[in-house]
Formats: C-alpha cells, structure tokens, sequence
C-alpha cells in the first residue's frame, strides 16, 4: 500500500500539470478576452454585458477552462453566480476532468464552494485523471470544513477512485494525522462512511492507520466498530 501512495505522490509531484489542476497563470490571464477576462477580473457588469451580446457563455480557452472555471480559480465569486444565472453549465469539466466543486474543494475556498453547489454543480462528480470526487480531494489535503459542506450536499460517501481509494482511506494514507485530518476522518465516520472497504491490497482503513501510528484516527476506527 505504501507502494501505492508513493506512485500516487511521484503522479502528482512529478508530473505536475499533466495530472493536477491548473489555474490560470498570470501569462495567460494576460493573454483573455471576453468573458474569459471578464470572469478573472470579477466584472460581472462586463459578463452580462457580453452573454446578453452573444458571447459563448462556456467558451474554452487552451486548458478547456470556461470563464467559470477562470472564475472558479480566482475566488471570483459573484462573477461565478452570475455566469451560472445567466446558463452556464455548472459541471463542465475542463481538460484534466475537474469542475469548479473540486477546485474550491482543492483550494480550501468555502464560499466559492456554497457558491458552486447552489448553482448546480453536482457535489458527486467524477473529477480528476484518478476518477475521483471532491470530496476524496478534499479529504487527502484535510480541508475538513470542506468535507463537511460536501456531506451536507450530499456527497457520495464511499466512491471508490482509480487507486481503489475512498476518501477515508485517502484522509489516512494521504494525510499527515494531524489535526485536520483528524477532524476530517471524523465527519466522514459520523456521516456514516463505510469502514471496512480495502485499498487493493485489502488493508483496511484500521490497517491503514495502524500502520501510521495514527492513534487518534485508530481509537475514532474502533469506537465506530471498524474491523
């Protein structure tokens, strides 16, 4: 298993932009127009102004991102609400399968979160080359309030990604057993997670912290009845 998570680790550090998400860099903010400048400036005076004139409202720029997306990334709130109003598709994903869900899950960011949720992006997406869902995301990086706001959205608990990871396991082999983690692990057990799917090794999520030598996610294992 540890095999496992060293591969999934040298796939994210190494292969960097191949496999992880990918805001706009300044170079190519730069380089937008339209709705794309728009949305990354947060002028949404500007975006209705051209959705009315007939701007493609999920245009894509070299990354597939819509303006949504670009919106998504720079915390651009009010922009992302009014595209979303206006028709644009809420769960598009862009060229490395992510939607804006995923991305304020990554980014720790809650309001553009709420945000995407109350404008129709689904909280049980599949996302990401691993095929995941936000909320494994959000539970390998311990962004736990994100957690929390994924389950009240009725995320799916117990998807199973690529590396045969849920996100319980991936809040133990992914994370660090620190405090976010923790508090992660605890939302997704008292959310009613199921303890005892395996990596692909079988190793369970009580196996796996044992092995860590995370004693306050084993004693939240056992006291949930995890085998």
């Amino acid at each position: 298993m540890l095999g496992r998570a060293l591969l999934f680790l040298v796939l994210i550090g190494v292969a960097g932009p191949a496999m992880a998400q990918i805001a706009p860099s300044a170079a190519e903010i730069a380089t937008y127009s339209g709705l794309h400048a728009a949305a990354a400036k947060g002028d949404t005076a500007e975006i209705e102004k051209l959705v009315k004139a007939g701007s493609p409202i999920d245009a894509r720029d070299g990354h597939q991102r819509t303006p949504l997306h670009v919106a998504a990334h720079l915390h651009r709130n009010k922009a992302a609400t009014l595209l979303m109003k206006l028709g644009a598709d809420a769960n598009a994903l862009d060229a490395q399968k992510y939607d804006i869900v995923t991305i304020a899950a990554v980014a720790d960011d809650v309001p553009m979160l709420k945000v995407a949720l109350a404008g129709g992006c689904r909280s049980g997406n599949m996302t990401s080359p691993y095929d995941g869902t936000a909320l494994i995301a959000a539970a390998h990086l311990g962004h736990d309030e994100v957690v929390r706001t994924l389950i009240a959205g009725k995320a799916p608990l117990d998807h199973v990604n690529n590396l045969h990871w849920t996100a319980v396991i991936e809040s133990i082999v992914l994370g660090n057993g620190g405090k976010r983690h923790i508090a992660t692990l605890e939302a997704l057990v008292k959310a009613g997670a199921n303890l005892s799917l395996a990596d692909s090794s079988g190793a369970t999520p009580l196996t796996l912290a044992k092995r860590r030598g995370y004693a306050e996610m084993v004693a939240i294992l056992e006291k949930a009845g995890a085998k």
